[in-house]
This record gives structure tokens, sequence and C-alpha cells, in this order.
């Protein structure tokens, strides 16, 4: 008879595509959280933390974007250059969607289309954030 393999699974994947979409293990903060965080006031907060032991690199490493703490340096200069960080910033240019949109695309309301968000963020140099951690330790 046959000596070839035979498909031993099933191909019905059931409900565990529905299941992984409600998992919350690596859960990150949502478009319009990140919005909020990326205005100005808060921009400079986050990206000037205190030093916090319980947080990867203790909380020196922070991507705004992505609302992920890195290690050290290089490895926040490698997450930038990545593609999870780049789909995130594109997916960051439109505005977040209110209550207000889901109203007027539901017909209680005129449609307008979303705007664009601004992505930049003020840069801190990496000289000026090593001469303040200088300072800091001689006093």
């Amino acid at each position: 008879m046959g000596t070839g393999k035979y498909r031993r699974k099933k191909m019905n994947k059931g409900d565990h595509p529905i299941k992984e979409k409600y998992r919350t293990k690596r859960k990150t903060k949502d478009l319009d959280e990140i919005q909020d965080d990326m205005k100005p006031g808060k921009v400079q907060k986050l990206m000037s933390q205190e030093v916090d032991e319980d947080k990867p690199g203790a909380a020196q490493h922070y991507c705004v974007h992505c609302a992920k703490y890195c290690v050290n340096e290089k490895a926040l200069k490698d997450h930038l250059r990545g593609k999870p960080h780049k789909k995130r910033i594109k997916a960051l240019q439109t505005e977040a969607f209110t209550q207000k949109d889901a109203e007027m695309c539901a017909g209680m309301g005129s449609f307008t289309a979303p705007k664009t968000f601004n992505t930049d963020l003020p840069t801190m140099d990496v000289e000026e954030t090593s001469s303040t951690a200088e300072t800091t330790t001689q006093d």
C-alpha cells in the first residue's frame, strides 16, 4: 500500500486566533496612549527619567514611539533601526480615532478624514546626558 506520510493534524484552528487576540502577556500601550505620551511636557519626562533599578537599563534608554525600555544605548540604537519600530512610527502618523469619529462613521455626523500626527521628537544628545551623569556623581 502507500508508504508516504499523511497529514495527522486537522486543518481547523478552532478558537485559537480569537484567544490570542485577548491575551495580555505581551500587551503594549495602544496608539492613542502613545500619542498622549508624545505631547511636549510628557516627552521630556519620559526621555529623562530617574534611575529605576526595576526597569530594564535602569529606565535610562526608552523608546517613546514603542513604549519600550532598552537595556543599553546599543540596544536602543538597534531597536530604532529595526522593522517593528518603523512600523510603529508609520502607524502613529495618523491621528488616533475617537468616539466622535466612530459616531460620524455610523451616520451620526459627517465623516472627516483622519489627520496626520507629527511623530518627531526633540532629540537629546548622548553627550548631554553623559555630562549630567558625571556632574551628579562628582557631587
